[in-house]
């Protein structure tokens, strides 16, 4: 399993951005081989991350390489004051499974992996 992080710093928004963001997350959703998503916010510091969770790196190329997603990086400027973007592979997950809607702790034991 495989992650993309993609953590920024925020200008303002606007409704051209809105529409570009929620053409990405639904092109994600829609991919086979997308296994969740995560978003979190630092606004102490003006952050935001988006995490993407990914059967291959096959599929996560399916989202860089969307229409709507190479249009919002060609615009970024626009609306971000700075980004970083962090491709890891996911060795292992685990945990007590109360935390619905996350990313399921079973999802790596396909690949063989058990967790400690």
């Amino acid at each position: 399993m495989y992650s993309s992080t993609f953590i920024f710093a925020t200008k303002q928004f606007d409704d051209a951005f809105h529409r570009l963001d929620q053409a990405i997350a639904t092109a994600a959703r829609s991919i086979d081989g997308y296994l969740g998503e995560e978003s979190w916010e630092d606004t102490g510091k003006g952050l935001v991350s988006n995490v993407y969770y990914w059967q291959s790196l096959e599929a996560l190329q399916m989202l860089i390489q969307h229409p709507a997603h190479l249009q919002a990086k060609a615009a970024q400027a626009q609306w971000l004051n700075g980004y970083q973007v962090v491709i890891a592979q996911v060795l292992r997950t685990y945990g007590d499974n109360k935390l619905a809607g996350l990313l399921p702790t079973a999802a790596l034991f396909t690949q063989g992996t058990a967790p400690h």
